[in-house]
């Protein structure tokens, strides 16, 4: 069930959670079994060794949980960058599972032993979760969920440097696959994701390497768009990793079928085939239907191309 981009609701009809930085999975339990699934249905578990301590966490239930794979920085904030370094191994090292551990965070209930929950109203999951018996040793955490007011749980999230707020419908159902009214999320920072369509070459300390990226999204009839360019965020490995993957899939013109790249992005562009998805950190949109201020936040590998829409 995906969240609708909107203001702040009001009304004792609506539960508020932290909207938490790091990736959406679908995770099962089931006797000594466990597997996490991405957004796009990607196998991840092997990513993720720490969720083999959660049939011993939850004593054994069978559970189907929805929720999100965070790390947290050295001030428990939940910190995408550093999950980037978890997010594209599969297998990790011990020694970079103990360096950067992942926790999974909660918040939904879709099963619980022999029967699916999604019929269940929103206040009946969270209950039922909540109430799950688990011990401390094991990865997962059930964040709280707030009865508002939403504007002092927005206050609370910027204050601690969060991604801001999720409201939840409390007699809503679980809707599988669907971006829906009942869940609203409200922002602090806007985020976008992007398919990378090509790069322009770097000038500068940044010759020889990639200068900035062309990214492209579905507009609202189906076809894919220019959004935008991002320079900023990268760091110099991934500018190498993604340099060499863009390479391996040059290809000889624009991607695009919709709004095309406009002139001033054209000098040394560089296509590729549209497959690879990042997600951006940006202002606003400009009145020409580009990022304002875009930041590179890291590739998805749990979101497709087929994901990838303009967020108004």
């Amino acid at each position: 069930m995906l969240a609708t981009l909107g203001p702040m609701p009001t009304g004792p009809e609506w539960a508020y959670e932290f909207k938490w930085d790091g990736v959406r999975a679908i995770v099962s339990v089931a006797g000594e079994r466990v597997r996490a699934t991405s957004r796009n249905d990607l196998d991840i578990t092997v990513s993720y060794p720490e969720l083999a301590l959660l049939p011993a966490q939850l004593g054994g239930r069978r559970l189907l949980l929805d929720g999100e794979l965070v790390t947290l920085d050295t001030d428990g904030v939940t910190s995408f960058s550093l999950l980037q370094q978890r997010m594209h191994t599969k297998n990790p090292a011990a020694a970079l599972v103990s360096r950067i551990p992942v926790l999974f965070y909660a918040f939904d209930l879709l099963w619980l032993d022999n029967a699916p929950t999604l019929s269940w109203t929103y206040t009946q999951r969270r209950e039922t979760l909540e109430g799950l018996s688990r011990t401390e040793n094991g990865p997962i955490s059930i964040p709280p969920s707030f009865s508002g007011p939403g504007q002092a749980l927005l206050d609370a999230a910027a204050e601690h440097r969060l991604e801001g707020v999720v409201a939840k419908r409390l007699d809503a159902a679980y809707i599988a696959g669907r971006r829906s009214p009942a869940w609203i999320k409200i922002p602090l920072n806007r985020t976008q994701e992007g398919i990378i369509i090509g790069w322009r070459s770097g000038e500068g300390n940044r010759t020889g390497t990639i200068g900035s990226l062309l990214l492209a999204a579905k507009d609202g009839d189906g076809k894919l768009s220019f959004i935008g360019a991002v320079g900023t965020g990268f760091t110099r490995k991934m500018l190498t990793d993604l340099q060499r993957q863009l390479e391996e899939t040059e290809i000889g013109a624009s991607p695009l079928t919709g709004r095309p790249v406009p002139r001033e992005y054209l000098r040394g562009a560089r296509w590729c085939e549209p497959t690879l998805v990042g997600e951006v950190q940006f202002r606003n949109w400009t009145p020409d239907s580009t990022m304002r201020h875009p930041s590179w936040r890291g590739l998805r590998p749990d979101k497709t191309p087929g994901d990838v829409s303009r967020l108004d």
